[in-house]
């Protein structure tokens, strides 16, 4: 199933959570894809009161030097970590989570692009009790995310 901003995403993994006690570095936490139209941008520019031109007018998109209408790069941020956050069962296992935007996603006029989300385990802290989840976030082949980074806690009681 290909979900859509207005759909919940079933990861291609399974709907169960997942079993943190046994990860292993390169180990494939999630993989999701997200449909992401101007409608989506319209609902996301509603719910959190971004109405930067950029993000619904094509003339103010391309006077800034854009491709066209972009999608907010906190909406990326966000709907990236979801396939992850649900094969968790449990969002607040997320201690931390931070990105580097690289390359804006033009959203055309009719349609919608696709958000392409790998996450897998990057690195393993026993002391901690955290994993570090590494996201790779694409459109077409092109990298929109860098260095997409969530810590989740593997073990049980890990503070942040």
């Amino acid at each position: 199933m290909t979900a859509t901003s207005d759909t919940p995403t079933t990861p291609a993994t399974g709907p169960d959570p997942l079993d943190l006690t046994g990860l292993s570095v390169g180990q494939e936490l999630a993989r999701t894809r997200h449909e992401i139209s101007r409608d989506s941008l319209v609902r996301y520019a509603g719910a959190s009161g971004d109405f930067n031109p950029i993000h619904y007018n094509d003339t103010a998109a391309t006077e800034a030097g854009l491709p066209g209408v972009i999608a907010h790069g906190m909406l990326t941020m966000g709907t990236a970590l979801t396939g992850l956050l649900e094969r968790l069962g449990d969002p607040s296992l997320v201690r931390e989570y931070s990105v580097r935007f690289t390359n804006p996603i033009p959203v055309p006029a009719t349609g919608s692009v696709t958000l392409e989300v790998v996450a897998v385990v990057g690195a393993i802290d026993e002391a901690a009790g955290t994993a570090r989840a590494d996201l790779t976030a694409e459109v077409d082949g092109t990298k929109v995310l860098g260095r997409a980074r969530a810590t989740i806690a593997i073990a049980a009681g890990t503070s942040a």
